[in-house]
C-alpha cells in the first residue's frame, strides 16, 4: 500500500529526486534579514528552478506536483497542519518511533499522538516519511536497536516511509544500511543527505532521494541554487534508472 501510494504521488517506483527548498530564516529569528514577501518570492524562485531542471517533485502547484514541508526542529504536527491547510503531499517527519539526543535536546517518539492528530484534522492523505536514527543527533540510548529493527518499528506504528541520512546534513549516508532496511521493510527507503553526482550510483535502490546542498553553491545548504547542477544530476538519475 505505501510502495504504490509513492509511486502514484512521484511517478516512479525507485530514485525519486525530491529537490529541498532551504527557507531563508524567517523573522524574529538571529538570521533574519528579509521580510516574509521576500522569503515567499525567494522560495518560489528555488521552486520553479526545480521543475524547469526536472526534478520529480513536481510539487508548487497542489493537485498538480508533489510538494512536502519539514519543520523544525520537531514541529512535526505543526507540519500536518500546514500540509492540510496548503494541499501538500507529505511531510518529513523526526523522532516517529524510539528517543534520542538531538542537538536541540531530548526528543521523544510521537507516533501515536502525531497520527491522532493528523486524523483528527482530516489530514490522512498528508503522507509522513520519517527520519529513522536521524542525522545531527546521538543513539547511544538505542544502541541496542539496528536501524532495520527501527524500520520495521516505523513501520507498525504506520508510516508512509522511512529516510536514512549520514551523521550531518550533507554528510553521506551508509550505502549498506539501505540494502538492509530495503530487505526488511515493504516501505518507501529514501535518502535524506549527502547524495552527490559523484555517489548517487550507490543508492540506485532507494525510492527517493532528498537532495538540497548537492544543488548549492560550494555544496553549503545556505548557499544559492545551481541550476546546471541540478539538470545534470537529474539527467545523470534518468540514465542510471535505464541500467
Amino acid at each position: 500500500m505505501a510502495l504504490s501510494r509513492f509511486k502514484d504521488l512521484f511517478q516512479c517506483s525507485r530514485a525519486a529526486v525530491i529537490g529541498m527548498i532551504h527557507v531563508k530564516a524567517l523573522p524574529g529569528t538571529p538570521l533574519n534579514r528579509h521580510g516574509i514577501n521576500e522569503l515567499v518570492e525567494m522560495a518560489r524562485q528555488e521552486a520553479f528552478a526545480y521543475k524547469e531542471a526536472g526534478v520529480e517533485v513536481r510539487s508548487i502547484i497542489p493537485k498538480r506536483i508533489p510538494c512536502g514541508i519539514q519543520i523544525l526542529a520537531g514541529g512535526n504536527k505543526e507540519a500536518l497542519a500546514v500540509g492540510k491547510a496548503c494541499g501538500l503531499q507529505f511531510i518529513r517527519a523526526e523522532c516517529f518511533v524510539f528517543s534520542h539526543v538531538a542537538d536541540e535536546g531530548l526528543m521523544n517518539a510521537c507516533a501515536g499522538p502525531l497520527l491522532r492528530y493528523r486524523r483528527s484534522i482530516g489530514a490522512e492523505d498528508v503522507l509522513v516519511f520519517t527520519d529513522i536514527k536521524k542525522k545531527h543527533s546521538a543513539h547511544s540510548i538505542t544502541s541496542d536497536v539496528g536501524i532495520a529493527d527501527t524500520a520495521e518499528a516505523a513501520k507498525f506504528f504506520l508510516a508512509d516511509g522511512v529516510i536514512l541520512t549520514g551523521s550531518a546534513t550533507g554528510q553521506e549516508a551508509d550505502h549498506r544500511q539501505l540494502e538492509n532496511v530495503i530487505s526488511k521493510v515493504d516501505l518507501p527507503v529514501l535518502i535524506g543527505s549527502g547524495v552527490t553526482s559523484d555517489n548517487v550510483h550507490k543508492y540506485m535502490d532507494a525510492h527517493g532521494f532528498i537532495v538540497g546542498s548537492h544543488f548549492k553553491t560550494g555544496g553549503s545548504w545556505m548557499g544559492d541554487l545551481e541550476y546546471e547542477k541540478i539538470e545534470s544530476f537529474t539527467t545523470l538519475v534518468r540514465n542510471l534508472r535505464k541500467d
